[in-house]
């Protein structure tokens, strides 16, 4: 991770469950800032910008609106688990 406390990319999924949008964020060590990049797993926008880094993180899609949510790893990955999708 070298100069970074945060790094992921993550596929969003849809309401109707379909892999159509992504996320990545990093967090440089010597910042509070995070730098995010995604596309709206909605409506497709794409936008890149910076953000107070803090948990849980989050960004409003400024083309429909949307609550992009970057939820813990772990616990993103216990509910694909149940959901059957891992």
């Amino acid at each position: 991770m070298g100069n970074y406390k945060y790094i992921t990319n993550r596929v969003l999924l849809n309401k109707a469950g379909e892999e159509k949008g992504s996320i990545a964020v990093m967090v440089p060590k010597d910042t509070g800032v995070a730098k995010f990049r995604y596309r709206c797993p909605e409506c497709g926008h794409n936008e890149t910008g910076e953000k107070e880094w803090k948990r849980p993180f989050s960004v409003k899609c400024s083309g429909c609106g949307l609550l992009i949510r970057l939820p813990r790893l772990m616990s993103q990955l216990k509910k694909e688990k149940k959901a059957g999708r891992a």
